[in-house]
């Protein structure tokens, strides 16, 4: 009986552990974007790829952009071990200018902040053409 009692004891104790050991991981394909030149009015819209490279679901809780002019786009759902995700984020090209934004990701990864970045500069279309 006692024998039984302490199997019992370490197979609890080792999932327990288990448990304890399974965290989120999140790897960027980029943490930085460049639109290089772009012409005002263009598409702004970019991809953040990334993969959970841990061994337990990825919750983003939240997305949040430096300046209002940037809109970023968080999965929904959470995303499990060795999948993929997406982070979208939109610029307002109307503003000619150079782009420096910093985009944070809130998440339940080992590294719970992660800060990722778009850059580039927004031309007006007739600078553009005379460039090309």
């Amino acid at each position: 009986m006692k024998n039984i009692i302490l199997i019992l004891c370490i197979g609890f104790l080792s999932i327990t552990t288990n448990a304890q050991d399974a965290k989120a991981q999140i790897k960027f394909e980029s943490e930085v974007i460049d639109y290089g030149e772009i012409a005002k009015g263009s598409n702004g819209v970019r991809q953040f790829k990334f993969t959970n490279t841990g061994n337990a679901p990825l919750v983003i809780s939240r997305v949040y952009s430096s300046c209002g002019c940037t809109i970023p786009k968080k999965p929904e759902k959470p995303v499990g071990p060795g999948e993929n995700g997406v982070i979208e984020v939109k610029y307002d090209t109307k503003r000619v200018g150079p782009i420096r934004k910093t985009i944070t990701v809130y998440s339940n990864a080992t590294e719970a902040t992660k800060a990722i970045k778009i850059k580039g500069t927004v031309l007006d279309k007739s600078v553009l053409e005379k460039k090309n």
